[in-house]
């Protein structure tokens, strides 16, 4: 069975969490990933050859390391990207320029090129030059101030939401100039921005009602849409969007005078939540789950990583696989989540160490034992 994207060939030069999300994802589904890594010593500990992201994301990679800062790094970059249909990079903007494996200079070797730029702030703009991680992307792109409450201080989401953003459009983009290169024949340029990202996610928030705003819907939970703690100390979300589950939930808990207060503010509002804290607290979460979900309320669990890799719904679709690692040995990871019927995606191969797959790859290029003796000597790989 062939994969969707098994004729794709990507290189993936040193990119951050984002770059490794969209190449993660670009390789489950069959492309050919080679990541551009600098060199290390021969004698660093593991934790610099293999981190703890690295095992899931860098899974069906390939890795070779190489210091573009030497001219004959750079020659077998420009071979590598005569047959690579993407590459993908995120220094900060003018860094490829000055060494010399920019969009424009690939273009002359390979104008069929999809070359995709992801950078924290964008390849221009005042803030193009500034540092920044995941948690200054969201506050700028107005993301953090909608994670609490109206007088509550933001709170730092337990995961990487402008990371997540960012190449997730990274990957889409790429796909998009891949099919338009089998239209035209020619690449282009893709210049992703991981502030772009996070502020796109407020088209889910804001709209022509609420321009440069939200919705106060949004800033706050409401009695059907909150979560609430158990007898057991645990926790459960309620996420009812209909009125018939309002009535469900009201009847069952002998609360029929609520039926049309599921939207009421101020004094009746804090009331209705205070009675549903009280409530939730008589019965364990597993207990109220059960019960609500015979009754057709939209509800779940707030599951730890850990039991949602065991829960039924997230196994059954697949998303827990198990991959044998040669250093770490068998570990669970997460799953493929793009499920197409005729091209499934596969795990091919665990994730390399950083240049495990250097010698090969110069092998497959051409090189000899001779040259790739030279090339350690030069300090180029």
């Amino acid at each position: 069975m062939t994969l969707p994207l098994e004729d794709v060939k990507v290189l993936d030069v040193g990119t951050l969490t984002p770059g490794k999300y969209c190449t993660f994802l670009l390789g489950d589904l069959g492309a050919e990933v080679i990541r551009v890594e600098r060199p290390i010593r021969v004698d660093a500990p593991e934790a610099d050859r293999l981190s703890d992201e690295d095992l899931i994301l860098n899974r069906n990679k390939k890795s070779i390391t190489l210091n573009l800062k030497a001219e004959a790094a750079r020659q077998v970059f420009y071979q590598l990207s005569e047959k690579s249909d993407v590459i993908l990079e995120s220094y900060r903007p003018g860094v490829t320029k000055r060494i010399g494996i920019d969009y424009e200079t690939i273009k002359e070797i390979n104008p069929r090129t999809v070359y995709c730029s992801l950078s924290g702030y964008g390849q221009d703009g005042p803030y193009s030059q500034l540092p920044g991680f995941d948690l200054v992307f969201m506050a700028i792109g107005g993301l953090l101030s909608l994670v609490g409450g109206p007088n509550k201080p933001p709170i730092v989401p337990g995961l990487y939401l402008s990371d997540t953003a960012a190449g997730l459009l990274a990957t889409i983009g790429i796909l998009a100039a891949l099919l338009t290169r089998e239209r035209t024949g020619q690449g282009q340029y893709l210049d992703i921005s991981m502030l772009d990202g996070a502020f796109s996610w407020l088209a889910l928030a804001c709209g022509s009602q609420y321009p440069g705003q939200a919705p106060p819907a949004m800033m706050d939970s409401s009695p059907g849409y909150s979560v609430y703690q158990t007898k057991d100390g645990r926790h459960i979300a309620l996420g009812i969007g209909r009125q018939q589950s309002w009535e469900s939930l009201c009847k069952a808990l002998d609360r029929k005078d609520l039926v049309d207060r599921q939207s009421v503010t101020g004094k009746k509002r804090e009331e209705i939540l205070s009675f549903l804290e009280q409530v939730f607290k008589t019965k364990t979460r597993d207990e109220w789950v059960s019960q609500l979900r015979a009754l057709d309320i939209e509800i779940g669990p707030v599951n730890t990583p850990s039991e949602a890799f065991s829960d039924p719904q997230i196994l059954h679709r697949q998303m827990v696989v198990e991959v044998d690692h040669p250093v770490k040995g068998r570990m669970k990871q997460v799953g493929i989540p793009m499920k197409l019927s005729e091209t499934p995606g596969e795990i091919r191969r665990a994730a390399p160490l950083i240049g495990q797959d250097t010698q090969d790859i110069l092998q497959e290029l051409g090189y000899t034992s001779e040259g790739i003796g030279q090339l350690r000597k030069a300090q180029a790989i």
